[in-house]
C-alpha cells in the first residue's frame, strides 16, 4: 500500500535520494506556520493550492471563555492565523465556529482526511490520518511554507513495516492499550527510518476512531509515518462528509486498489498477540515507560529511568495503584472523540471523582462536543463532579491555561508523558479513557479488568 501511494505521488528523484512528491492535502495551526507565511511574504509568493490548504486553533485556545486569550503569544498567534488565512486565501475553522477543533480531529471529521492522500501537518501527531490508508506525516516549519509555495515536499522514502496484530481484546482493554503496550515492548525507537502499516484481525474490526489512536501514537514509536489499508469501513467513515468525493462511488473504486498484496514484502514485520493484553499505565517519563496495571514497575538500568523516577516522584517495585492521581484529563487528537467521551462516561456514570481530583473533559472539536451533549454525556461528566470544557489541546500539553500542577500525578488519555508536557513539574500517566475515568473516581488506578470501578 505505502508504496503504491508514494509511487503516485512522485514528481521527480531517485528512489534512495530525496524525491520531490505532491502533497493532496496540508493542515495548519496557530503554532507551526506564523513563519511560513511571512516566508511567503517577503518573499513575494502565493499560496500554490489554497484549496488543499487547511486551517484550524487549537494549541493556544483557552477551553473557558474561549475569546479572552490571556497569554500575549497566544493571543498573537491566533490572530496572526487569521489574519494570514485571510490574506493568502486558505480556509479556516476560526474560533468558535462550528469546524474548529484539534486539527487532527476536524481533518477526518470533516472528510478532508481520505485514503491514498499524501497529508502534511507542522505537528508531529499527523499520523493520526494514516488510518485511512494515506502517507501522512509532520513536517517542520521551513517545510510548512514550502508546501504553501509548491503544493510539494522533498522526502526520502523510508522502508517499510508491518505490525500484525492479532487476536480479540479482553475487556477492560482498548486501542490506547494496543499502541501503548507496543511502544513499552519495543522501545520509543524501534519505528525510526520506517512507516509503519498495522494490519491483522484486530485492526480490521476496529472502528475508524479506534484506527485513528493507534496511528496516533505511531510517532511515540519513533515512526514518522503510520497507515492502515482502507476498506469499507473507512468507506461508510468518509461518505457524506462535508468535504468527501461528491461522486462517491468513483472514489472508493480508485481507493480500492491501494492494498497490501504481499505482507511479507515489508522490510521488517513485528508480530503483536492482543489475546492477553492488560491495560496499560505509562510510570516514566516517556511512552515506552510503561507497565500493565498489575505489573510493578520496573527496576533502574540507565540514567535516564533514575532521572525519570526522581522527575515522576515512583520507585521501582511500586505499581499504578500507588500513584496518587490529583488531576484527570479526557481529550486530546488521541482519546478526544465522540466514541472515546462514550467510553469515560460510562465508566464515570453513577460515581464522582475523588476527593481533591481535578478532573477536564475536552471535546476533541466542536462537532464532537455538540453531539456528546446531545447524548447527555456532559450531564454525566458534570454530575461526577468533572469539568466539561469547549474544545481544544487544552492539558495535553502547556501551551494554553489548562496546566497540571508541578507534583501533581494526572492521569491522561493524551499521548505523551514527557518532563513539563502538560506544565512545568506535571507528573503525567497515560491510560485508556477508561483507566483514567477509574483513576480519577477513586484517586488512584485500578486494574478495571477485574475491580468494579
Amino acid at each position: 500500500m505505502f508504496d503504491k501511494i508514494w509511487d503516485q505521488h512522485v514528481i521527480t528523484g531517485k528512489v534512495g535520494d530525496p524525491q520531490l512528491i505532491y502533497v493532496d492535502l496540508q493542515l495548519l495551526h496557530e503554532v507551526t506556520s506564523p513563519q511560513a507565511f511571512e516566508g511567503l511574504r517577503e518573499n513575494k509568493r502565493k499560496v500554490r493550492c489554497p484549496d488543499r490548504n487547511f486551517a484550524t486553533m487549537d494549541h493556544n485556545v483557552p477551553t473557558v471563555d474561549i475569546f479572552n486569550i490571556k497569554d500575549e503569544i497566544s493571543r498573537k498567534q491566533i490572530d496572526t492565523l487569521a489574519k494570514n488565512t485571510k490574506e493568502f486565501g486558505v480556509r479556516l475553522a476560526g474560533m468558535g465556529t462550528e469546524d474548529q477543533g484539534i486539527v487532527h480531529v476536524i481533518g477526518p471529521q470533516l472528510g478532508l482526511t481520505q485514503p491514498a492522500m499524501i497529508i502534511v501537518c507542522g505537528d508531529s501527531h499527523t499520523a493520526t490520518h494514516g488510518a485511512f490508508g494515506s502517507i501522512a506525516f509532520g513536517i517542520g516549519t521551513s517545510e510548512v511554507e514550502h508546501v504553501l509555495a509548491t503544493q510539494t515536499i522533498w522526502q526520502t522514502k523510508p522502508k517499510t513495516m508491518g505490525i500484525h496484530i492479532h487476536g480479540k481484546l479482553p475487556h477492560g482493554v482498548y486501542a490506547k492499550d494496543i499502541i501503548m503496550g507496543l511502544i513499552a515492548r519495543e522501545g520509543v525507537a524501534f519505528g525510526t527510518g520506517y512507516a509503519v502499516e498495522y494490519y491483522g484481525n484486530t485492526i480490521r474490526n476496529m472502528n475508524m476512531e479506534e484506527r485513528m489512536t493507534i496511528c496516533n501514537m505511531s510517532i511515540e514509536g519513533g515512526a514518522k509515518m503510520g497507515s492502515i489499508q482502507p476498506d469499507q469501513t473507512t468507506f461508510d467513515y468518509v461518505n457524506g462528509r462535508k468535504y468527501a468525493p461528491r461522486q462517491i462511488g468513483k472514489a472508493i473504486e480508485y481507493w480500492r486498489q491501494f492494498t497490501t498484496d504481499d505482507e511479507s514484502a515489508f522490510d521488517r514485520i513485528i508480530d503483536f498477540d492482543v489475546n492477553d493484553l492488560a491495560p496499560f499505565v505509562s510510570w516514566g517519563t516517556n511512552p515506552g515507560m510503561s507497565v500493565p496495571v498489575d505489573q510493578p514497575f520496573p527496576s533502574i538500568k540507565t540514567e535516564e529511568d533514575e532521572k525519570a523516577y526522581n522527575y515522576i516522584g515512583l520507585e521501582p517495585g511500586q505499581t499504578a495503584k500507588q500513584i496518587p492521581i490529583g488531576f484527570a484529563f479526557f481529550g486530546s487528537c488521541t482519546n478526544g472523540r465522540l466514541s472515546d467521551l462514550k467510553i469515560a462516561a460510562r465508566a464515570i456514570k453513577g460515581h464522582h471523582v475523588a476527593k481533591g481530583v481535578t478532573a477536564l473533559v475536552v471535546p476533541g472539536s466542536r462537532e464532537v462536543k455538540e453531539q456528546a451533549e446531545s447524548l447527555g454525556l456532559d450531564k454525566i461528566f458534570k454530575a461526577a463532579g468533572c469539568d466539561w470544557r469547549e474544545p481544544g489541546c487544552s492539558a495535553c500539553l502547556g501551551m494554553n491555561p489548562d496546566q497540571v500542577p508541578a507534583g501533581v500525578h494526572c492521569a491522561s488519555t493524551s499521548n505523551r508523558n514527557f518532563e513539563g508536557r502538560q506544565g512545568a513539574g506535571a507528573r503525567t500517566h497515560l491510560a485508556s479513557p477508561a483507566m483514567v475515568a477509574a483513576a480519577a473516581i477513586h484517586g488512584h488506578f485500578i486494574d478495571i479488568r477485574k475491580e468494579a470501578i
